[in-house]
């Protein structure tokens, strides 16, 4: 796995073991029972929760090596998704997952991929105990309460395209500059009133083997 392979990391910090430096939790929270004139049984439920925490890199240099929010992000999947079971329950219910990454103005985007790229993902699956498919992923540098979309994919199914959802959210003071929030989020259904099906693995697989 490549994390900052080959650069120069004399001056950075040495910040391998680090427990992450948590100033709060949020939580986000939806039970959609109604939509379009249609009753939801049962409810959608999406459940995001983040931690807003210090960035160890905000201030250094670009090039700067990133082990150390890699790390911070196995830890911090881990709680998290947690805490998200917590108000979910049984993982079994859920449906599709997502996660993200707001990084505060002395950070930099690839803090972002750092956190949300190498282990993030498998750490909520450890967690889960599922979760075959790709983990939609959004990372931006903004200012404190700038909104962030987190998008939702299929756990399991590649194609389960109705699990496919967004939840925009925002934290009025975070993240300060020097600082960083990571969220993940899971859904318990699809869209409500999801009737926008996609291609299928074989209609994909079909239509690459024409090529030939």
């Amino acid at each position: 796995m490549r994390l900052g392979a080959g650069l120069d990391t004399t001056d950075a910090p040495s910040l391998w073991g680090m427990e992450p430096a948590v100033r709060k939790y949020v939580l986000f929270e939806e039970q959609v029972v109604h939509e379009s004139g249609v009753a939801l049984s049962p409810a959608l439920r999406r459940v995001v929760v983040g931690a807003v925490a210090a960035n160890p890199l905000a201030g250094l240099p670009g090039l700067t090596d990133i082990s150390a929010l890699v790390e911070l992000s196995e830890v911090l999947g881990k709680s998290l998704t947690e805490r998200a079971l917590e108000r979910i329950g049984d993982p079994s219910s859920l449906r599709a997952y997502g996660k993200a990454a707001l990084i505060g103005m002395n950070g930099d985007l690839e803090h972002g991929a750092a956190l949300i790229h190498p282990r993030l993902g498998m750490a909520m699956r450890a967690t889960l105990r599922r979760g075959k498919v790709l983990i939609p992923g959004n990372a931006k540098v903004g200012v404190a309460g700038s909104p962030i979309d987190l998008v939702f994919g299929p756990l399991d199914e590649a194609w389960d395209l109705d699990a496919s959802d967004t939840l925009t959210v925002s934290v009025p003071d975070a993240p300060r500059p020097g600082e960083f929030l990571l969220l993940v989020g899971y859904t318990t259904g699809p869209r409500p009133n999801a009737r926008s099906q996609g291609p299928s693995q074989a209609d994909v697989d079909a239509l690459i083997a024409s090529f030939d």
